[in-house]
């Protein structure tokens, strides 16, 4: 069965304040969308990489700080920052990306006490942060391209008063998602829930982030939905059953490891995306060719080029080996 984005406001709205709208940089004719047939993905109605390898997967690469900011510094250019990743993303999607993972309170960036948050303490998103969000968005669209768009990040929940403030976020999120028609996006609720980073207990348990998704689902029904867990690529079966697709992650997962993760995902007969792993090189293009050949997307994390400063985008100069592999993978087949 088809899931496809549209639009929906469903949720009661007498205890949210009204969501940010930010206007387009560029007016857009047509939109990219994304759906799930089956365990398989398509996009603008076509299965992806048709006759590839890699068909009907979601190959993707994470680029969270590419809308990086630090409320505590005044020497760094967020705007400069996301339009140098603007300035070389054709070049990841020659390569053959059709994904990127990005996140409202961005990610790790290589040092302790950044403030990097689009959400204020009562869980309302800010103007500012937003703008960013969008031109990468918009210009995924453009590009015939998905988002996969997090809420939540370790170090960063901290900004938000209470789990009220948290559920509040997720509401806001969906309800700009859905004021700004974006159909090109779907919906990663935290980065690694149960992380020890994380203060809120609705970030660090399957029972808080099978909540947190039924609330993004009520508000927005046909938005599809996950959260992502930890490095050990397991998911517990209450967060596996209420997602719409499946979001573990290899960076602690030893290569001889990934089949068997992947294996034990199957039974739930939904899309299994790795959309984070921090492997390079031979053990990157490994890790990739491993993942498609037992029917899994997998993620790129070059966490000391792209997500740590100083943030470098170069295209498939970031990683040749697992560049390569990647358009041999997604290559079609004569």
């Amino acid at each position: 069965m088809i899931r496809q984005i549209c639009l929906a406001a469903l949720f009661g709205t007498a205890l949210f304040a009204p969501t940010v709208l930010v206007r387009a940089e560029e007016p857009r004719s047509e939109r990219t969308t994304v759906a799930i047939d089956g365990t398989r993905w398509l996009i603008n109605g076509h299965v992806t990489y048709p006759g590839s390898a890699a068909e009907g997967l979601l190959m993707n690469v994470r680029m969270v700080n590419a809308t990086f900011e630090d409320r505590n510094r005044d020497d760094f250019d967020p705007d400069a920052n996301t339009a140098a990743f603007l300035a070389v993303m054709p070049e990841y999607v020659g390569a053959g990306v059709r994904a990127f993972t990005f996140n409202l309170q961005g990610g790790m960036p290589g040092y302790e006490g950044a403030l990097n948050s689009a959400f204020e303490p009562d869980g309302s998103l800010r103007d500012g942060y937003l703008k960013r969000m969008a031109r990468v968005i918009e210009a995924c669209d453009r590009h015939g391209v998905i988002v996969i768009l997090g809420c939540y990040y370790q170090r960063q929940d901290q900004v938000l008063r209470d789990e009220d403030a948290v559920r509040a976020g997720v509401v806001h999120t969906v309800r700009w998602i859905e004021s700004q028609g974006y159909t090109n996006v779907v919906l990663e609720i935290a980065n690694e829930f149960g992380h020890s980073g994380y203060n809120h207990r609705i970030l660090r348990t399957p029972e808080g982030q099978v909540e947190l998704i039924e609330l993004a689902r009520r508000e927005h029904p046909k938005l599809l939905i996950s959260t992502s867990g930890l490095g050990h690529g397991r998911l517990p079966k209450p967060v596996a059953e209420a997602s719409d697709f499946l979001l573990p992650h290899f960076n602690d997962t030893r290569l001889v490891d990934i089949p068997a993760r992947i294996k034990a995902l199957k039974p739930y007969a939904k899309p299994i995306v790795c959309n984070e792993d921090d492997k390079t090189g031979k053990a990157a293009a490994e890790a990739c060719r491993l993942s498609v050949e037992n029917g899994a997307s997998y993620g790129l994390m070059l966490k000391l080029h792209n997500q740590y400063q100083p943030f470098e985008f170069h295209g498939v100069a970031d990683d040749p080996v697992f560049y390569s592999m990647l358009r041999s993978l997604t290559a079609q087949s004569n």
